[in-house]
Order: C-alpha cells, then sequence, then structure tokens
C-alpha cells in the first residue's frame, strides 16, 4: 500500500507534536460554538507501505467521484490475520460487480512492523499507541491509525470505507453516503441518549442535544476523507479521554471506542444517515436478504435440531474466537437443518474464501 517506504517507530517527539495537535483540536471543538442538530435520527434501507493506495477498479457503472477506499485497521496476530485474507478475499470478488462503487484497498497495520501478509494483502504500517497507553483495549490503536494513515498514505477516492477483519461482503456494495451526511449502520447497544450524564463530560451542553451524538461506531461507515481527516485526531484524543475516566471506561466496556467515535463526528458538526441494511450479525439476523456485509462478531451455536443455545457450547458451532491460535479449517461442516440462512450463507462464504485462498492453514 502507498505512503512512504520508513513504516518504522515513529519518532518519539512527532508522536508528542501529533497528539499535542490533537489536543488543541478537540479543544476548539469543545470551545467553539455549536452548529448542532436536533430531532430524531433517519434510517435509510431495510508498509511496511509494500502497495499502491491507488483505486484498484470498481463496478463498470461506478461513478469514479462516488468510489470509496476500502480501509480496515488490524493487528499481525494470526487471528486478526486470517480474518483480514477473508475479508479481502470477498472484496476482491465484489469489488468489479455491477452496483460497486468500492474502490482501492488497505490494511492499516497497527503492529509497527510488517508480517507476513505483505505480498498478499495492500497493507500499511503504522505505529501502535506507546506501550502501556491502550491499557490492554487494542481497540485504542484504530483511531491512532487511522491518523497515521491519513497523514501518510495516498489516497486518490474521495470517500473512504471504514471496515474490519471481521465483514464478509456479502454483494457489491454502493456508496451510501449523501455528500458531506456519511452513511453509517446503527448499533441497537450504543445509546447516547440513556448515557447523558457521562457522555456531557466530552460533549458539553453548549455543543447542543445529546441527541446529536449518533447511535453508530466508525465501522462501517463510508465517509469523505476530507470528513475523516478533520474527525480522526478527535476520535483519538476523546477515546483516550473516555479510558483514562474510571466511570466511563466501566460504563462503557468493550464499545467505548465506538462511543469516542460518536461523540468525535458530533463535535465536528458531523450526521450520518443510519443504514439498517449495511450489514447483519449473525445470529439474532436471518437472512442476508438485501444486506451488504455480514459482521461475525458473535458465536454460532445450535444443537442438531437447528435450535439456537446462545451462551452454551452448541452440538454445531461457528465462533471466530473459536480459532485465536490457528485459523479454522478448509471446508466446515454446514449448519444443520433449521439454522437461519444468514449463519449457512456465512459459513459458505468462509469455506468458498479459504478453498481459494493459496498456502491457508501455512503459518503466517
Amino acid at each position: 500500500m502507498s505512503g512512504r517506504k520508513n513504516a518504522g517507530k515513529v519518532s518519539p517527539w512527532l508522536l508528542v507534536l501529533i497528539c499535542l495537535g490533537c489536543f488543541f483540536v478537540t479543544y476548539n471543538l469543545l470551545t467553539m460554538p455549536s452548529r448542532g442538530r436536533d430531532g430524531p435520527r433517519k434510517f435509510l434501507g431495510g508498509g511496511g507501505d509494500r502497495h499502491s493506495t491507488a483505486s484498484l477498479g470498481s463496478g463498470s457503472d461506478s461513478d469514479p467521484a462516488k468510489r470509496f477506499h476500502v480501509a480496515l485497521t488490524a493487528t499481525d496476530a494470526l487471528y486478526s490475520q486470517w480474518q483480514s485474507r477473508i475479508m479481502h478475499y470477498w472484496y476482491k470478488e465484489m469489488r468489479d460487480r455491477p452496483g460497486s462503487d468500492m474502490g482501492g484497498f488497505t490494511r492499516i497495520l497497527h503492529s509497527g512492523k510488517p508480517d507476513g501478509l505483505m505480498d498478499e494483502i495492500p497493507t500499511m504500517v503504522v505505529d501502535p499507541l506507546p506501550e502501556g497507553k491502550d491499557q490492554g483495549y487494542i481497540v485504542l490503536n484504530r483511531p491512532w491509525a487511522f491518523v497515521q494513515w491519513i497523514q501518510k498514505a495516498k489516497i486518490v477516492e474521495e470517500y473512504i470505507l471504514m471496515a474490519e477483519p471481521d465483514h464478509v461482503f456479502v454483494k457489491p456494495l454502493p456508496n451510501l453516503s449523501h455528500g458531506d451526511e456519511p452513511a453509517a449502520f446503527p448499533f441497537f447497544y450504543i445509546k447516547p441518549t440513556e448515557n447523558e450524564k457521562i457522555l456531557r463530560k466530552f460533549f458539553p451542553e453548549e455543543k447542543g442535544p445529546i441527541s446529536n451524538i449518533d447511535p453508530i461506531g466508525n465501522s462501517p461507515v463510508i465517509i469523505k476523507k476530507a470528513q475523516l481527516e478533520k474527525i480522526a485526531p478527535t476520535w483519538m484524543n476523546v477515546s483516550l479521554k473516555m479510558k483514562e475516566d474510571q466511570e466511563t471506561d466501566k460504563a462503557f466496556g468493550w464499545v467505548l471506542e465506538m462511543y469516542a467515535y460518536a461523540v468525535a463526528s458530533a463535535l465536528h458538526g458531523v450526521h450520518h444517515s443510519l443504514h439498517k441494511d449495511f450489514m447483519i450479525q449473525p445470529p439474532w439476523d436471518l437472512k442476508t436478504d438485501n444486506t451488504f456485509i455480514i459482521h461475525y462478531t458473535y458465536g454460532c451455536d445450535y444443537s442438531m435440531k437447528g435450535q439456537l443455545t446462545y451462551g452454551k457450547i452448541g452440538e454445531w458451532r461457528f465462533d471466530k474466537r473459536s480459532y485465536l491460535q490457528s485459523p479454522p479449517p478448509r471446508n466446515l461442516s454446514l449448519p444443520p437443518p433449521g439454522v437461519p440462512e444468514s449463519v449457512v450463507t456465512l459459513v459458505k462464504m468462509v469455506n468458498e474464501a479459504t478453498a481459494n485462498i493459496p498456502g491457508w492453514e501455512d503459518d503466517r
């Protein structure tokens, strides 16, 4: 991927200067007059720079002005690697099909050094946060990774899709955003209005009603590159401040960084259009229907009669956490009869990817 070839350790002084810059950006946002909005949200739809960031093509009917660059953050852990390989496989399968606005691709590797996938997946290596800064919450590296990538990379597309390794593209993805209004997926567990007391520490009243904060995370989001360039430093700074605040850390837990992106966007006056069909999350969503992405963050456990046994290991199961130390084998067994179509489709797509990715079970 693109950018400069010296993707090793950034100078400590440069890191200090960038962090100071992020602080002043956030400070100015907290003190500037509000341009907030009120009212309900609207829902739409039912390295190590070894590769160029130039667009790799898109659907034949795609408008070049609407193309977006697909970017995901990842580590060099095997668990992250095998998910990234499957995600990249389905990106390549869907990118050039009619209806796609997908452009180039970048895996933003925030482990600070190249890994064994540099020649397989377009990758830019960036630095992790200073040791101990993430307090064991590795996702805090995501906003810092995007800050570095935006600064270093040559991104030819005007838009960016922020994605994750455990995303599978079910069909070609068009640009769902509308001008300066990015597209996002509404998460049922991101509830700004129910957490106003905590969020006011980071989103003061002069910025507007708490409903100005969208119920989203940073992924999946399709956003203008220029907007992300402004939001990313604030997102990083808010994430770190939330983690350092014990009450906030306890309340938000593993979704803290998602709240931080939602707050940072609102501080910049950016409102997202919410698309329920952007992605689904098995086993809770039963059909792929009109969706574009399967997010396999939850384990799928079933009896051999096709009954969900969530919270209890099933007689048949697919859970990405079963493969922390090694990738899933090729040709996983399909779910028993009665299991929802979304789970069946997910396993079939994993099997197709692993059957076609060379050296799938090789150590990386």
